[in-house]
């Protein structure tokens, strides 16, 4: 089966997310930098098929667009430049970036390795992808 993929979109680093081939675990796959993201998923989609994106989507606490919904949106059209074939679906991803940092902070890790921003990113864009599958699974 083909996977997902999940993306937590920010103008300094992307975190990437992806499912096991059966679409039941979200995992961490990487972060990047948006100047990097089309070369990175043109590799990637040699090696693995990938039948959806799903980006995180940016609300405020009342679900109004927040002041990064314009930034996502220009994320999307190069999705859909260069992917024209995987479709793309939204996912709220309210809170993910303080549940991901929850989650480092209850880890066990260092110190200094819990104030690396891209583990968040990496962190937040699989919440946001097994949120995705949970809603969906019903």
């Amino acid at each position: 089966m083909p996977r997902i993929m999940a993306f937590d979109y920010g103008t300094k680093r992307i975190g990437i997310a992806v499912t096991d081939p059966l679409q039941i675990i979200a995992t961490g796959l990487e972060t990047i930098h948006p100047k990097d993201i089309v070369e990175y998923l043109k590799k990637y989609l040699v090696k693995e098929v990938v039948e959806l994106f799903v980006v995180g989507e940016p609300k405020q606490m009342d679900g109004s667009p927040s002041q990064a919904a314009p930034m996502i949106k220009g994320f999307i059209t190069i999705l859909k430049k260069h992917f024209p074939l995987v479709p793309i679906e939204m996912m709220d991803e309210r809170f993910t970036s303080k549940m991901a940092s929850a989650a480092i902070a209850q880890s066990g890790l260092k110190k200094m390795d819990r104030r690396d921003k891209s583990l968040i990113d990496t962190i937040s864009a699989t919440i946001i992808l097994q949120s995705y599958l949970e809603k969906n699974s019903r």
